[in-house]
């Protein structure tokens, strides 16, 4: 399944940590393409495994993660408007 992850911190005085623990997880399953945003195919498996990791450091009230899914990336058109950082394009 191809997803889009995108997350979003509260900076309080525990932001810092928190937005470098869920940066770390979701490069271990994912492609950083921008700040807050990630992108890659996931099985369902790995998907509740993300959930699992991210869950012990989202703070309900505070800080939000949205995944996005499709069947697969062909379904999903990209369009960038100002710089093109397009860094999944190495990928044959």
């Amino acid at each position: 399944m191809y997803v889009v992850l995108v997350y979003d911190i509260c900076m309080d005085d525990k932001g810092a940590k928190v937005s470098r623990n869920i940066f770390k997880i979701c490069k271990k399953y994912l492609s950083h393409i921008q700040n807050s945003v990630f992108e890659g195919e996931l099985s369902k498996v790995q998907i509740k495994e993300l959930n699992l990791e991210l869950s012990k450091y989202i703070r309900k009230d505070k800080d939000s993660v949205i995944l996005f899914k499709s069947r697969d990336e062909r379904w999903l058109e990209k369009e960038f408007w100002g710089k093109d950082d397009d860094l999944t394009s190495i990928f044959l």
